[in-house]
């Protein structure tokens, strides 16, 4: 089995020992995905929520996962595109990796992540494919305790950026 998977699918159906949620700084559920996993999981998530404080971005905080079918939700806030001068792609790759350190210091296997950042907080399709891909490839290199990783495209579109970014980097490094 790849280390690195990209699937189209519904990241709230994922069997994984977590999944990560593209959240906002305050952890208290939003639109999106942020919204589906709330609602998937059920009021207890809000309610665990509220007692973390909310979360800088490029950070995560780990909740349980409640109705979902993984055992953890990592919540990390990705940054709001400003053009790109604002640390956008520093704080994206942060909250790839940040997550990723969640998830093996809570002793996950398997992670399942959605493309953080690219939907209301419109940070550019293709770069953040790139970023997301290359910081996952990166760890997954120096920790060998995540045994797999999967970007669940929540769209066609969206599936197709990151099979170009693997392919692009796989290409780089052959």
């Amino acid at each position: 089995m790849e280390r690195l998977q990209i699937i189209q699918g519904d990241i709230t159906k994922c069997q994984t020992d977590a999944i990560v949620n593209a959240a906002n700084t305050s952890l208290l559920g939003g639109g999106g995905v942020d919204g589906a996993i709330h609602r998937a999981a059920g009021s207890e998530l809000l309610a665990e929520c509220r007692t973390l404080g909310g979360c800088p971005t490029g950070e995560a905080k780990a909740t349980k996962a409640y109705r979902l079918p993984c055992r953890y939700v990592i919540h990390t806030p990705g940054p709001i595109w400003r053009g790109g001068k604002a640390e956008e792609d520093r704080l994206l790759a942060c909250s790839y990796r940040n997550s990723l350190a969640q998830a093996s210091a809570l002793g996950c296997k398997t992670v399942a992540f959605p493309s953080i950042s690219t939907g209301v907080y419109h940070f550019p399709l293709h770069r953040a494919a790139r970023i997301a891909i290359d910081t996952i490839l990166e760890y997954l290199q120096a920790h060998h305790e995540i045994a797999c990783v999967t970007m669940v495209c929540f769209d066609s579109v969206t599936l197709s950026a990151y099979q170009q970014a693997l392919a692009e980097t796989e290409q780089k490094h052959a």
